[in-house]
C-alpha cells in the first residue's frame, strides 16, 4: 500500500506541473493587454510600458514562466491588475465560500445518490425504478443555472421561504474567524442565529449544485448494482442463507462503488470549476463569482490562480478517489507501476 501511495504522489507532482504549464499558456493567449486596462483608458503608453515592466509582461515567455514557478513555489500567485490586492489573499477569502457550497452539495449528492441507486436496482423496473430514472434524467437534462432561476422565482419570490441569494442577510455579521468557514466558525463561536441565516442561505445553491451531480452518482450506482448483483459470489451468498440486506450493503454495494467513487471524485472536481453560474445567479462570494469578475477585465493573475486551485482540487479529489481504490480492491493495488 506504501508503494502505491507513493506512486499516485509522483504522478499527482507531474499533473501539477502541467496544470502550472497550461495555467500559464492559456493566460497568455487571452485577448486584451492587461497593462493598458490596468492603466486605465487615460493612461499613456509611457504608463502603460511602466506597469508592463513593473509586472514583468515585457520580459521573454521562458522568463515569465520561470519566474511564476519561482512565485507559486514562494506561495506567490501574483497581484491582481485590477484590485491591486495580492492572488493568494482574495483566493484565502473567497476559496472557503466556494468549498463550503461544494462539500454541502457532494455530500447530500451521496447521501441521496448512493442509497436510491441501490434501492433502484433492487426494486428493478418497480415503481421507485422509474421515479429514479425520472431524477436522474431530469438532473442531466436540465441546465443547473435555470434550475436555479426556477427555485428563485418558486421557493424564493412567490412563496418567500428562503431567501433569494448571497452569503448572509443584510442584519447578520459572519462571525470572527477561526478556520474562514463559515459554518464552521459560526459552530464554534455558537452563534446559533447567524449559523441558521447562513444555512437558509444556503439551501437554493446546494441544491441547484447538487442536483446534476446526484442524477450521475444515482445512475452509474444503480448500473454498477444492477451488473454486480448478477455476479456468481451473490448468488452463493444468497445460497448459504444470508439476508438480503447483508447480502445487498455489505457485498454487492462494496464492489458497485469502486465505479462509482471515480464519478465521485470527477463530479467534485466538476463542480469546484462548476460553480461560476451558480454563484453568478445566487451572488455567492465564492472564487467563480471572482473569476468573472477577473475575466470581465482581463485580469490574468486571479485567472490562473483560480484554474490552479480548482486543478490542484481537482487532482486531489482524484488521488483520494485513487487510494480508495486500493482500499476497496487489492488487485488495484498489485497492478501498481511501482
Amino acid at each position: 500500500m506504501t508503494q502505491y501511495v507513493l506512486s499516485r504522489v509522483a504522478f499527482l507532482g507531474l499533473m501539477l506541473f502541467g496544470l502550472l504549464g497550461l495555467t500559464f499558456a492559456i493566460s497568455h493567449v487571452m485577448p486584451g493587454d492587461p497593462a493598458r486596462l490596468a492603466a486605465g483608458p487615460d493612461a499613456n503608453q509611457a504608463m502603460v510600458d511602466t506597469l508592463r515592466a513593473k509586472y514583468g509582461l515585457d520580459r521573454p515567455l521562458g522568463v515569465q514562466f520561470a519566474r511564476y514557478l519561482g512565485g507559486v513555489v514562494r506561495g506567490d500567485l501574483g497581484e491582481s491588475l485590477r484590485s491591486r490586492n495580492a492572488v493568494l489573499d482574495d483566493l484565502v477569502r473567497y476559496f472557503p465560500n466556494t468549498f463550503e457550497l461544494v462539500t454541502l452539495a457532494l455530500l447530500l449528492a451521496v447521501a441521496l445518490g448512493v442509497p436510491l441507486g441501490m434501492l433502484s436496482a433492487v426494486y428493478k423496473d418497480t415503481w421507485i425504478d422509474h421515479w429514479t430514472r425520472i431524477v436522474s434524467v431530469s438532473g442531466v437534462a436540465l441546465p443547473a443555472f435555470w434550475l436555479g432561476l426556477m427555485l428563485q422565482l418558486l421557493l424564493a419570490l412567490h412563496f418567500g421561504w428562503l431567501p433569494l441569494g448571497g452569503r448572509l442577510g443584510l442584519t447578520a455579521s459572519p462571525p470572527a474567524p477561526i478556520t474562514h468557514l463559515l459554518f464552521a466558525d459560526a459552530l464554534l463561536r455558537g452563534e446559533w442565529r447567524t449559523l441558521g441565516d447562513a444555512l437558509a442561505h444556503a439551501v437554493l445553491p446546494v441544491v441547484t449544485l447538487c442536483f446534476p451531480a446526484l442524477a450521475s452518482i444515482l445512475r452509474v450506482n444503480r448500473a454498477e448494482m444492477l451488473e454486480t448483483l448478477t455476479q456468481d459470489y451473490i448468488t452463493t451468498a444468497r445460497a448459504h442463507g444470508f439476508s438480503g440486506f447483508r447480502v445487498v450493503t455489505r457485498y454487492a454495494l462494496r464492489n458497485a462503488m469502486i465505479p462509482t467513487l471515480s464519478m465521485i471524485g470527477l463530479r467534485y472536481g466538476w463542480m469546484l470549476g462548476g460553480t461560476i453560474l451558480v454563484e453568478t445567479v445566487f451572488d455567492w462570494p465564492g472564487i467563480g463569482l471572482y473569476a468573472v469578475n477577473a475575466a470581465v477585465s482581463s485580469d490574468f493573475q486571479p485567472i490562473m490562480g483560480v484554474t490552479l486551485l480548482i486543478g490542484l482540487n481537482f487532482m486531489l479529489a482524484n488521488l483520494l478517489v485513487d487510494l480508495a481504490y486500493g482500499w476497496l480492491d487489492p488487485r488495484v493495488r498489485r497492478r501498481s507501476p511501482a
